[in-house]
């Protein structure tokens, strides 16, 4: 009996309250907004959830809506003992803009899944532009993607502290090099191939580290990475 009455009080208690919060980027900035989330939530229940039946209220299957958000990574939906319904969200973290070859304009984020641009803000990240590859949900399986090499060489630069700051942008050109250019100066920096990476990016930061200070930031046009253990620059 005391269990029945339970039960039925449960039934018969309403949300008191949504409170919804998402986490910020590591830039402080969210691709998706608070009203973002509730505005999903309504368009998917098509009721005001702050005054529902708790017992009607499916938090599992609120979470599992709101992680088709391409914008969000997790999904984080309870009801509190003072019986408000709590949603937290954690965002995608945006590691690559790309601009490809058919006019496809999205963001990569760190695991390779695609992202449409934000409404609510740009995100401040490398952009890929140029004979970019077509995106494939498959495409980090492929044996042969130059959007593959391209979300990898992202990788490389950004797991280095230097070249993290130092380039801005990713071309890929008509003969499928890969051209860097930073954030300082005109030059451009090219790659060519994503094979002994590692080594061409090595001479590229002796070079500015050591080299071009002494030269000058706006002396070369060019500078090329392609020949085996040699910078090429030209004026």
């Amino acid at each position: 009996m005391i269990w029945l009455i339970a039960r039925d009080r449960k039934a018969n208690t309403f949300a008191e309250g949504l409170e919804v919060k998402v986490k910020p980027l590591a830039s402080g900035d969210k691709l998706i907004s608070e009203r973002d989330v509730r505005q999903a939530l309504l368009s998917a229940f098509g009721s005001d959830l702050e005054n529902s039946d708790l017992a009607s209220l499916e938090v599992e299957r609120m979470e599992r809506v709101l992680e088709m958000d391409p914008f969000v990574k997790n999904a984080d939906a309870y009801i509190d003992q003072n019986n408000h319904l709590h949603v937290n969200i954690e965002q995608r973290e945006p590691l690559l803009r790309v601009l490809d070859i058919r006019g496809g304009n999205y963001y990569l984020d760190a695991t390779g899944k695609k992202m449409p641009p934000s409404k609510n803000f740009a995100a401040r990240v490398m952009v890929a532009t140029g004979n970019v590859s077509p995106y494939t949900p498959e495409f980090l399986e492929k044996k042969k993607s130059n959007l593959k090499d391209l979300f990898q060489l992202t990788q490389t630069l950004l797991a280095d502290v230097f070249l993290a700051d130092f380039v801005q942008q990713i071309h890929v050109n008509n003969a499928g090099e890969f051209i860097l250019v930073p954030l300082v100066g005109d030059q451009k920096i090219i790659l060519g191939s994503t094979r002994k990476l590692d080594d061409k990016l090595q001479r590229l930061k002796i070079f500015y580290q050591q080299g071009m200070p002494y030269e000058g930031w706006r002396k070369y046009e060019t500078i090329n990475l392609k020949y085996s253990g040699q910078v090429v620059c030209k004026r």
